[in-house]
């Protein structure tokens, strides 16, 4: 990228606007591989290490399939059908091919073009809230890694420990110059952010005898609190939960889901912490001028 053209993107938002809204589609289908492929991948590694535990230490390792974020290559699930290029064009592919592989005419999810809509949508709204600086570059990449734990998380209740952990270091690698709060707020934040959904965690099973989350939850939150520091922990807590509540009683009441079906929590830190990093001033003082 040559100092041209940054120069025009920090000059013309309606270019650098545009420039952001193609990153975030491009980014978005891949992040459909991520959504798609990651847990598959999990669930693999875990195969594979269940299934060493019966073997002589000397002898040889069944073969595995080479399967990871690049290979094989983009297939139809109903057909084997390989995705050309022209058929991976972010959201017109599936416009053009209304919605169903050119192969079989097999359905293929909506969810592909909204998850790329909603990654360009958000990008852009980053990129332009904070600017092209430490700040705008961070936020695209926090947005980008809870879109692909907010669906991971409602698809297979896994919040993969290859997001949340490398989340949670580029927290505090982002805050070593104060980029959204001090270095010692987000050690603070977290450790608090992990030991309170690990404390709640423990209370529940204790009373009981049931968890009533993943550790993978207690790692996001220590992600957000290692970037927005502990003070930002009340407001991500009470927005998760009420959301939680309310759209969980809401399926319920749709029949969607009984009453004794767990419902995901990541999901809900997610959008939590993407508001947070939006406008977690505002909603800060909010809460705690009502709570005055």
């Amino acid at each position: 990228m040559t100092s041209d053209f940054l120069v025009l993107l920090q000059q013309s938002p309606p270019v650098f606007g545009g420039f952001l809204f193609v990153l975030g589609l491009l980014v978005g289908s891949f992040l459909n591989v991520v959504i798609h492929r990651l847990p598959k991948m999990i669930e693999a590694d875990f195969r594979h290490e269940c299934s060493c535990i019966d073997l002589p230490l000397d002898a040889p390792q069944p073969p595995r399939p080479h399967y990871n974020l690049m290979t094989p290559r983009s297939r139809c699930p109903h057909c084997e059908h390989p995705i050309g290029a022209l058929e991976n064009i972010p959201v017109i592919s599936w416009l053009v091919l209304r919605g169903r592989c050119r192969a079989c005419a097999a359905p293929i999810s909506p969810r592909y073009p909204l998850i790329e809509l909603a990654t360009a949508t958000l990008t852009t709204w980053v990129g332009l809230h904070f600017g092209l600086g430490a700040s705008g570059i961070a936020g695209i990449a926090l947005t980008w890694a809870l879109i692909a734990l907010i669906a991971i998380d409602a698809d297979t209740y896994l919040l993969p420990d290859s997001i949340t952990l490398p989340l949670l270091w580029l927290g505090l690698g982002i805050n070593l110059n104060a980029t959204f709060v001090p270095l010692s707020h987000a050690v603070v934040g977290a450790m608090a952010g992990y030991l309170v959904l690990w404390s709640i965690f423990w209370l529940f099973k204790l009373i009981t005898g049931k968890e009533g989350m993943g550790y993978g939850d207690f790692k996001l939150l220590a992600a957000l609190g290692a970037w927005f520091g502990w003070a930002a922990l009340p407001v991500i807590i009470l927005l998760s939960s009420v959301a939680g509540a309310v759209i969980g009683i809401g399926q319920v009441i749709a029949a969607k889901r009984g009453w004794g079906k767990p419902i995901p929590f990541g999901p809900y830190l997610g959008i939590a912490g993407w508001l947070t990093l939006m406008w977690g001033a505002t909603l800060g003082s909010a809460l705690f001028n009502g709570l005055g």
